[in-house]
């Protein structure tokens, strides 16, 4: 267990959670917590014409905020697939990759999951297959409590604060319009580096 780094369920996560899944040789994924809100769980940010650009799946959460990750329901009320896919291929669709890449996620995203942990898990099995990082997720059965193990990140990665990883800079798409941006949703290192994204981790 202590050769494992264990993560939170993450929507298309960001570069940094790649990172650090491939310097463990075993990958445990929290299945028992409470949902954080405002957290990578439901959330990401990807490279626009005009910046960084988060895309959120809304979250049915109702009156309690102390509701399971795995019993969290996607909320279709919302249009948010195609608002999703719209801005992925508008961001990246002259990326390098584009067009070797996008199906496979489009038609993960397109499927009607009933809830977010489901939905995350496919998503990061294939973006592990992706980047041919050979990592079979485990997940939890029981709530790991805080500070009781090594190699616990569940809680360090949030959109809410700098962790302190640092980004090697690589070719973006939207690059001429403004400084590099670090540490995107690892989609945005796929479609511009492909086959050569696992080397960067």
């Amino acid at each position: 267990m202590s050769r494992d780094i264990l993560l939170s369920t993450a929507y298309l996560p960001p570069v940094e959670y790649f990172a650090l899944i491939a310097g463990f040789p075993g990958l445990l994924i929290e299945k028992e917590e409470n949902y954080t809100k405002q957290s990578y769980r439901n959330r990401c940010y990807i490279l626009s014409a005009h910046g960084p650009l988060l895309l959120s799946v809304p979250a049915m959460i109702g009156y309690s905020h102390k509701t399971i990750i795995k019993d969290i329901r996607i909320d279709y009320t919302k249009r948010w697939q195609q608002v999703h896919l719209r801005a992925l291929s508008a961001a990246y669709m002259a990326s390098p990759y584009f067009e070797f890449y996008f199906g496979e996620l489009e038609a993960v995203i397109t499927k009607r999951h009933n809830f977010l942990f489901d939905l995350n898990s496919e998503l990061t099995e294939i973006l592990l297959k992706m980047l041919k990082l050979d990592r079979k997720p485990v997940y939890t059965s029981e709530f790991i409590p805080v500070d009781t193990r090594k190699n616990d990140y569940r809680y360090r990665l949030t959109p809410k604060k700098n962790s302190g990883y640092s980004a090697r800079e690589y070719t973006q798409v939207f690059e001429y319009q403004g400084p590099f941006a670090g540490n995107l949703s690892i989609v945005d290192l796929i479609f511009n580096m492909g086959p050569d994204s696992v080397r960067y981790l």
